[in-house]
């Protein structure tokens, strides 16, 4: 009987696509984290998205490949399809991770997040009145405002102790409190700030040795993004009996510092024509003689608004940019009493009586928020900086022949990468988070002399030689500021959730908070 022969076994190789892709893809990932000034969040993106091309190169090679028969690639498909709806159905997105605008997923069945959390409206009858005067007032000092004492990130003549881990900070109280990155203004014995408590935007007032609610004012309105969370972002100011406080949606409030009684309030946004920032107006307010001082919208024109203390009138707005992140300060230059913004495209300076453009320096991109006060440095010298790629520039200030001023670039780097932190100056040395870990600049050339420890996108307050930093996971760290190495000095587990406000020293009092819980610690003294 004659038989054919059989047709031949054919052997198929490695499936080489695939395993490029894959190796590839490692070794992409592998040179991207090995960078030393790439950025954490730049760095964070690219990451997540060289895993998800691997996943798509080899998707489509499994759609195309001969190597398996139509209907296992449809039944391939098919499951994928499955698994993305079940994904899409339980999955939410709860608010970033660590700051770097990645989305935080998380089971839609799990309990907290952001949106969340409710906390029950504050009612008249759970008010408590004004405390008689305290003892410990002595002990306490007034902050009327956003950034220390002078909106420059320095408390001088504390006289704390230097080791927290022989005479650990004492906590006074510890509560809920509302969403929202505000931080705190106290006078008096007195805590304010600003929460989002469900669709009320409240400014708080608190006692500081109890903890305890003074009063509470309350507007309908709510900012929400997935990325920055609910609530406003913005720091009270307090000046001669009076709360100046600017929400999430650019609603611009002057209320009574001893009641909170409102007595004028402006809506600066809606008036202007300005579209809200992405991540919400987060101006503190700056008061300048007679005038409270706000910064605007995304929208180019204007960025600076000033309104009567006493009123609420408008007085000018001046600028053509469109407002970041950062709020305005008071300055000197060049022997210029001025007004500084940093905006999207430049920082600004501004004549505080008018509201005249005195100096236009355009830096960095417009397109990344600049979050980072200008760090000013006499009254020739600003120091910049801020993350997303455009790090550090030393500028020299001059006073032209027409009355303005001009500013010149001594030095630019990438050592100093600052994200929603502002660096302080001591001795000639500009302390801060660069890409999240407290590093030490000499200001002179731009050198990094060290940077240690993690702390993400936390916050940091020079206090005489010593760093009080607060982590943006909740703990809050003591630190040396030093320019010949890095030294801890303690920590405190303050809080363990994501914290992005800054911290409040009112003499030996600190306040920490995020948006979900308040603390309030009594500090060792020398």
């Amino acid at each position: 009987m004659n038989t054919a022969p059989s047709a031949p076994i054919r052997r198929r190789g490695l499936p080489w696509f695939p395993i490029v892709v894959c190796l590839l893809g490692l070794g992409a990932l592998a040179y991207v984290r090995s960078l030393p000034e790439f950025e954490r969040n730049l760095k964070g993106w690219v990451s997540a998205a060289i895993p998800l091309l691997v996943v798509i190169l080899n998707l489509l090679w499994f759609l195309v490949t001969p190597r398996f028969s139509w209907r296992t690639r449809l039944t391939g498909l098919g499951v994928l399809i499955v698994l993305a709806i079940g994904l899409r159905l339980a999955i939410r997105v709860d608010g970033t991770v660590d700051g770097t605008g990645l989305p935080n997923l998380v089971w839609k069945w799990s309990e907290g997040g952001l949106r969340a959390q409710k906390i029950t409206p504050v009612l008249a009858a759970e008010r408590d009145t004004a405390p008689a005067q305290d003892p410990r007032l002595a002990e306490a000092a007034d902050v009327t405002q956003f950034f220390g004492p002078n909106r420059d990130g320095v408390v001088t003549g504390a006289g704390l102790a230097r080791d927290w881990k022989t005479t650990p900070p004492k906590e006074l109280w510890r509560q809920p409190i509302g969403l929202g990155w505000s931080a705190y203004a106290v006078v008096k014995g007195r805590a304010y700030t600003q929460e989002q408590r469900e669709d009320e935007e409240m400014v708080t007032c608190y006692d500081l040795f109890t903890g305890k609610l003074i009063w509470a004012h309350a507007d309908k309105t709510r900012f929400s993004q997935w990325q920055s969370g609910d609530g406003p972002h913005a720091t009270p100011t307090v000046h001669e009996g009076r709360v100046y406080a600017y929400g999430g949606t650019g609603l611009l409030n002057c209320l009574e510092a001893a009641t909170g009684r409102q007595l004028w309030q402006r809506s600066v946004l809606k008036e202007n024509n300005l579209q809200n920032n992405e991540w919400g107006t987060s101006s503190s307010p700056l008061v300048v003689d007679d005038q409270v001082v706000v910064t605007g919208g995304s929208t180019k024109g204007p960025v600076l608004f000033a309104y009567a203390l006493a009123t609420g009138e408008p007085v000018w707005k001046a600028g053509d940019d469109k407002a970041s992140y950062a709020s305005p300060q008071l300055a000197t230059l060049a022997g210029k009493r001025v007004i500084l913004s940093n905006n999207a495209r430049a920082l600004t300076a501004y004549d505080p009586a008018t509201g005249k453009v005195l100096m236009d320096h355009a830096w960095g991109g417009e397109n990344w928020p600049k979050a980072s006060q200008a760090l000013v440095l006499g009254p020739d010298r600003i120091f910049l900086s801020a993350g997303y790629g455009m790090g550090c520039q030393m500028l020299k200030i001059e006073a032209a022949p027409n009355g303005l001023l001009t500013a010149s670039e001594l030095w630019t780097g990438l050592k100093m990468k600052t994200q929603f932190n502002s660096p302080t100056a001591r001795d000639g040395h500009a302390y801060g988070l660069d890409d999240g870990r407290l590093a030490c600049l000499d200001l002179a050339t731009g050198e990094r002399l060290w940077k240690e420890g993690r702390y993400a996108s936390g916050q940091t307050l020079m206090v005489d030689d010593l760093v009080i930093i607060q982590s943006e996971s909740g703990p809050v760290h003591l630190a040396a500021a030093k320019p010949d190495g890095y030294e801890e000095l303690g920590k405190i587990d303050a809080l363990s959730s994501k914290t992005w406000n800054h911290p409040t020293l009112a003499g030996r009092y600190l306040l920490v908070r995020n948006d979900r819980e308040a603390v309030c610690y009594e500090l060792p003294k020398e």
